[in-house]
């Protein structure tokens, strides 16, 4: 608990802290992300023979946008006496200033995208070498082959099972309007379980370990600190978050072949974006070309395109990467796991919990424990990403 004479002798930094709060939890950008209708436009579009491009409808926006950035520019940080943590809010600011303008141009293809570049970049060519080397290995027999045996609810079933092992709730719901198969919502605390989905059992447990081990983590964690920027998200965080989630499949000994195979094809649709790919054209490549079966082709090219051009997955790839690189150094994970925070912030996180504006990680990801992974060829692989 912080004691109450660092909230008096902070108290300019509360208040801009506890306003920023107020304002961000009305853009949640995957809330607004996910179409309404992807079921029927992925008919449409294979019945067309891949030609014709899907109309994606999204939900309605529940803020005003030029209102929102308003008021986040008109804190006054000059008031934060310490020049770090003036620093970190004022990028802060800037970070959600984007997220409203990506949000509010969500389905106007050039805004959208130009937005989506300023939250997320692009991959560099190191990022595109990365995947072709992962695409370039021999298929195996591994754990993703398995037969997908288990509906929506016998996941939520595991889930609720798998939860115990944390003490935080698990407020799970089924949903049709969900790009992948599972997701969680920081602003309600909930895991969305696509309602059609099949699951094998390696799925499960990758969702598990993805899902609960890490983005509930961190949820509940950022809950518990003392300035709600921990909970809502600093600059880079999504890169960092992803990373940690990736890495525990790996830690648990759920991480394949396959599942990388997908993070690469991730990074290879990102990278046909910015080279001006159509909906069609992204597809054409990863079902033709990489000969991708057409379900999971739809789906990246799907997360890639969707409200005009999101550029965020290949972040998955760069993310484990880095944090594969920080826990072989002998860097404890539980300060990444204080809230949704980023590895570049990493000497701010520390400066706020020594001088008590931060707490330690009250839960840690179960799989960080003992390494289970007992594939070599993923060693290999992570070993020897640029």
């Amino acid at each position: 608990m912080i004691e109450q004479d660092i909230i008096t002798e902070n108290a300019n930094l509360f208040a801009i802290d506890k306003n920023l709060d107020r304002l961000i939890k009305r853009v949640e950008l995957l809330s607004y992300l996910n179409p309404l209708n992807t079921e029927k436009e992925k008919h449409r579009f294979f019945t067309s023979k891949y030609t014709e491009e899907p109309i994606f409808k999204y939900p309605k926006q529940k803020f005003n946008a030029f209102k929102l950035q308003r008021l986040l520019f008109s804190h006054k940080l000059e008031k934060i006496e310490d020049d770090d943590i003036r620093a970190l809010y004022q990028s802060i600011i800037y970070y959600y200033a984007n997220m409203v303008q990506c949000a509010e141009a969500i389905g106007e293809k050039k805004k959208f995208f130009y937005n989506s570049l300023r939250l997320y970049g692009t991959p560099k060519q190191k990022d595109v070498d990365n995947a072709r080397f992962i695409l370039h290995l021999k298929n195996e027999e591994d754990l993703e082959s398995l037969e997908k045996r288990f509906t929506a609810l016998d996941a939520q079933a595991y889930f609720e099972d798998f939860v115990e092992r944390y003490d935080f709730p698990l407020n799970i719901k089924l949903s049709t309007s969900i790009a992948a198969d599972a997701m969680v919502s920081n602003s309600t605390q909930t895991l969305f379980i696509k309602k059609n989905a099949k699951f094998n059992e390696n799925q499960l447990k990758t969702l598990a370990n993805h899902e609960i081990g890490v983005h509930m983590v961190t949820t509940y964690n950022g809950l518990n600190q003392p300035l709600k920027i921990f909970s809502n998200g600093f600059p880079k965080n999504v890169e960092t978050q992803e990373g940690l989630a990736v890495f525990s499949e790996y830690m648990s000994g759920a991480l394949t072949l396959n599942r990388l195979k997908i993070l690469a094809y991730r990074v290879i649709a990102a990278d046909s974006l910015i080279k001006g790919f159509s909906f069609a054209d992204t597809f054409d490549l990863l079902h033709n070309q990489y000969k991708l079966d057409r379900d999971k082709a739809f789906i990246i090219t799907l997360r890639i395109h969707r409200g005009g051009g999101y550029t965020k997955d290949y972040l998955y790839l760069t993310g484990l990467k880095k944090i594969y690189e920080y826990y072989k150094q002998g860097n404890s994970l539980s300060p990444l796991l204080t809230g949704k925070v980023s590895i570049d912030r990493l000497d701010s996180i520390k400066k706020l919990q020594n001088i008590g504006l931060a707490s330690n990680s009250v839960h840690i990801t179960d799989s960080y424990s003992v390494n289970k992974n007992t594939n070599s060829s993923i060693d290999f692989i992570l070993q020897n990403l640029r």
